[in-house]
């Protein structure tokens, strides 16, 4: 019995073309900003090259579509309008989906909700109109037009005004139609997009030149900002038919939250949680709690070798390999961070010039024309006279002595050791500013390198006097027994006990008091969540960043000068060395001609 109405013998009825439009728009349509997003990439499919935007009132009110692409003919008109009705895809093959558009839903679900009307001429044909209010279509009729396309929606969920009352407020949604024009403008750098709210532009992107490597690093640094792609390391990396491109952010230039993570397959970008836990892992062991990295990555394929018909809103996509993508993401933001060694980002330096930076309550006053004689500094200042007392916290290194030439070259990365401060900060001089260093964060990132080198040949191993049952449904049995042999390398040794319980046999040495059944079940939470798990290998890297901690150089260590230029030396040569285990920066860099500014020197 029907429990929603136990008395009525429910009827099986056709719907009518204007409802099932309406159903349709509300998974294809759920704000302006999709509606945004789908006349965009139609216009990118029909070859445009120039893309603007124009909404009114958080497009509530207008959305408007202007390029110049191909074009629609007179008689097309009344067909592009028509429910799965495309151009892109003849039907044959749903794996070889090289377009945006592929189902023929988005301008019959926008006519659907609201005001919509289509302007277009194709080169060397006429120009026309067509007109669609709330499901009902007007006959196209002549106008003039440029070659290209344009879009205009009014009123939109005038026909469905109940999902008016779930939008947000207009400055809200204007905020995310930016959005996603700025997240499709940073995958087609060759074509120019600009978005005008209210009258005021709010977002433009010219025509990049160049090839595509060159194209991108300018786009993304239009859209994202010069401080992103001043502090990131590019990534060109291949596997089993994948390859995967962008820039990352070094670890030191996080942000607060996942805001700056921008992912594409194929051009098209998407909210996956496979590549955004696999962005995760790649950052796992250099990141401070609750900060989030920064990246744009491309991934590309063979269209067969991913479905991205698994939502209306085609923000989701499924590979058919999918440990394939994760680990060539993975792998590729590890090397790529290995390999930017001892970089810190630049805002680092920035931020410490702005706290040296206080204005004073008055305005400056330089005497700088008077100028003394040397002769005259050496009379008023006995620079012969040997320094007896130190000032608390200041170790003075002894190739900073004037009258001692320096043993270390300026000219290496890190600068030559001068001094140690507060017995925690080794002060380095380089060729064109100094350095701070903080010796316990840097020294504890290169003996955690050193433990997980030494790691990587074998974790040790404690056998278990009383092997640990832990009992599963059989279906999380077999996902964790087919990782077996990964946890094994790991230390983890488990083995099946018949039917859905698995047997512990042996655990990681170091990981004292582990509680195996609780491990087991978050690693299974993981597979079913991001189909991987880095939870052993976290909990591993955790032991071995506490071992790395006290095992150190402590603050309130006096260090000599040799002992100082080495650590730089070593910082210099080891990976990920320009953030401690802790995701916080082990040193910052002042140019010279900042601290020249900072005390009006410059000019």
């Amino acid at each position: 019995m029907n429990s929603h109405a136990p008395h009525i013998r429910p009827v099986i009825r056709q719907l009518d073309e204007a409802t099932a439009n309406r159903i349709a728009a509300g998974e294809v349509v759920e704000r302006p900003a999709s509606a945004v997003k789908e006349l965009v990439e139609n216009a990118l499919d029909a070859g445009a090259t120039r893309i603007d935007i124009a909404i009114e009132d958080g497009g509530k009110r207008l959305i408007r579509v202007c390029d110049d692409g191909c074009g629609m003919l007179p008689e097309d008109l009344p067909l592009a309008l028509a429910r799965h009705a495309t151009s892109k895809i003849d039907g044959s093959d749903l794996l070889a989906i090289r377009s945006f558009g592929f189902r023929g839903e988005a301008l019959p679900s926008l006519g659907a909700v609201g005001r919509l009307a289509i302007t277009s001429r194709a080169r060397g044909g006429d120009g026309a109109v067509i007109a669609v209010s709330g499901g009902k279509v007007t006959p196209p009729r002549p106008a003039a037009a440029n070659p290209g396309t344009v879009v205009e929606l009014r009123d939109l969920f005038f026909a469905t005004p109940a999902r008016l009352k779930f939008l947000r407020g207009d400055r809200a949604e204007t905020m995310a139609v930016a959005e996603c024009v700025r997240r499709l403008a940073m995958a087609e750098p060759h074509v120019g997009f600009s978005l005008t709210a209210d009258g005021k532009e709010v977002f433009r992107a010219d025509v990049e030149q160049g090839d595509l490597f060159d194209a991108f690093h300018a786009r993304l640094s239009r859209v994202m900002g010069r401080d992103f792609i001043d502090n990131a390391i590019a990534l060109d990396a291949e596997r089993d038919g994948l390859s995967l491109t962008g820039f990352a952010a070094l670890p030191t230039y996080s942000r607060g939250a996942a805001v700056a993570q921008h992912v594409y397959v194929n051009g098209r970008p998407v909210r996956d949680k496979l590549l955004s836990g696999a962005l995760r892992a790649g950052y796992m062991d250099v990141l401070a709690s609750g900060r989030h990295p920064a990246a744009v990555l491309y991934l590309s394929c063979d269209p067969q070798l991913v479905d991205v018909n698994v939502h209306p809103a085609k923000a989701e996509v499924r590979f058919r390999d999918p440990q394939a993508a994760r680990g060539l993401v993975v792998s590729a933001l590890r090397h790529g961070l290995a390999g930017a060694g001892h970089r810190a980002s630049s805002t680092v330096g920035d931020a410490t010039l702005a706290a040296f930076a206080v204005e004073p309550a008055a305005p400056r006053a330089y005497q700088m024309d008077y100028r003394p004689s040397a002769p005259a500094i050496r009379a008023s200042l006995d620079l012969q006279a040997p320094v007896t007392d130190l000032a608390p916290g200041f170790a003075e290194a002894p190739s900073a002595r004037a009258e001692e030439p320096p043993t270390v070259p300026i000219d290496a990365p890190l600068g030559a050791a001068r001094a140690q401060i507060h017995e925690n900060y080794i002060i380095a001089q380089t060729e064109d500013g100094l350095v701070i260093v903080d010796q316990h964060a840097a020294h504890e990132r290169l003996v955690y390198e050193r433990l997980k080198a030494q790691a990587a040949g074998g974790i040790a191993r404690q056998a278990l006097l009383i092997p640990e049952i832990v009992d599963l449904p059989p279906a999380d049995a077999a996902r964790i027994l087919a990782i077996a042999e990964d946890l094994a390398a790991l230390g983890l040794v488990i083995e099946p006990f018949g039917g859905g319980a698995v047997a512990v046999r042996e655990t990681p040495a170091m990981l004292a008091r582990l509680d195996t059944a609780a491990l087991i079940r978050d690693i299974l939470d993981d597979l079913a969540d991001q189909g991987a798990s880095d939870r052993l290998r976290g909990r591993i890297d955790a032991v071995l960043s506490s071992m790395a901690c006290h095992g150190s150089v402590r603050s309130g260590r006096r260090m000599t000068a040799e002992e100082m230029n080495a650590l730089l030396r070593d910082m210099e040569r080891t990976p990920k060395s320009g953030q401690c285990n802790h995701g916080r920066p082990t040193w910052v860099k002042l140019r010279l001609s900042d601290i020249e500014r900072l005390f009006g020197r410059s000019g």
